[in-house]
This record gives C-alpha cells, structure tokens and sequence, in this order.
C-alpha cells in the first residue's frame, strides 16, 4: 500500500464580505433627496411671489396629510398596545405556569436523586469498601494467590 501525497488545502476564503447597500447608492440617495428638497423649497418661493390662494391650497393639503399621518400613527400604536397586551397575557398564564412545572420537575429530580444517593449508591460504596478491605487484609495475611501458584 503506498501513500500518495493529498492536498489538504481549504479554499481560500479571505475575501472581505461584500456591504449590503453600496455606498455609491447611498451617495446617490443622499443627492436624490437634497435634489428633491431643494425643488420643494423653490416651489414654495415660486408660489409665494403672487399665487397666495396655490400656497393656502398647499398648506391645507398638508394639514389633511398630516391628519391622516395621525390617524394612521394612533392604529399603529393602537395594534402596537393590543399586540402587548397579548404577550404579557401569554407570559402569565403560558409561560408562568410552564415554568412553575420545570421547577417542579427539578425538585423532584433533586429529591430522587438524594433518595438513590442515600439508598443505593451509598451502600452499594461502603459494601465495595468493605470487600477491598477484606480483600486487601486476605493479601497481606496469605499473599497474593496468583504469585502462591506454582507454573
């Protein structure tokens, strides 16, 4: 049987791990948004030099848009609330009384341990004892049987 040489090579793996979002993406993001409010603001200045009645109509589109956005943040917080109170209910009366058994069973585990310790493993030891002291006092009194054996 003879050995040939195996490569026991691991793949090269020391490539850095690729971002989730590229920063070019997000330079692109960031100049996205600074356009857009850049535009906001213009036409707001636009519409401020003689179109009054355009600027109110905004503003009340905003008011309208910012209700909305209220009620919307109120269900939110309203399902966030409801979604709390079904974890603390599932705490108290899953959870608790599932733990309340665990400790239960670790008691008990506990108690039958100490119980088998006591009753069988002790015993069971002290016997052992005895049979290697005995042991041990029969080979100092008559030597070692193997050795008294003639081949």
């Amino acid at each position: 049987m003879s050995m040939q040489n195996v490569s026991t090579q691991l793949p090269d793996n020391t490539t850095k791990p690729q971002p989730i979002v590229r920063p070019l993406y997000v330079v692109l993001g960031i100049i996205g948004v600074l356009l857009l409010a850049g535009l906001f603001i213009w036409a707001i200045i636009w519409l401020a030099q003689g179109h009054a009645q355009s600027i109110e109509a905004v503003r009340d589109i905003f008011i309208i848009f910012l209700a909305l956005e209220s009620c919307l943040f109120g269900i939110a917080f309203l399902i966030l609330l409801v979604m709390i109170i079904r974890l603390v209910n599932m705490l108290e009366f899953e959870i608790k009384p599932l733990l309340e058994k665990t400790n239960d069973t670790v008691g008990t585990i506990r108690g039958t341990t100490n119980f088998v310790s006591e009753n069988v493993v002790q015993p069971v030891t002290r016997a052992r004892v005895q049979v290697a002291g005995v042991t041990r006092a029969l080979k100092v009194l008559f030597g070692n049987p193997s050795k008294n054996l003639e081949d």
